[in-house]
């Protein structure tokens, strides 16, 4: 799975695939793991501690339409982190 992303020990990754809907992406934060829909960008499953849920949702806010382009079109950008 491709990384677009990391900051502050999270990585975010997304897999383009049409099986895998609705368009979300995965966050890993040592050995939590947790998958977001970028739409609403509430978790989809997962176990990742609230203050990471809070800083990936935060970062997605702001690049939410990148992400949902690089699913529309299956092409892979890298990211800025979260400053």
């Amino acid at each position: 799975m491709p990384e677009i992303t990391r900051f502050y020990g999270i990585i975010i990754k997304i897999f383009l695939t049409r099986e895998h809907n609705p368009p979300h992406f995965h966050a890993v934060y040592g050995e939590y793991n947790g998958s977001f829909d970028i739409q609403t960008l509430e978790m989809l499953e997962g176990d990742l501690p609230r203050k990471a849920q809070q800083m990936i949702k935060e970062w997605a806010g702001e690049y939410r339409a990148d992400m949902m382009k690089m699913w529309e079109t299956k092409t892979i950008k890298k990211l800025p982190p979260l400053e």
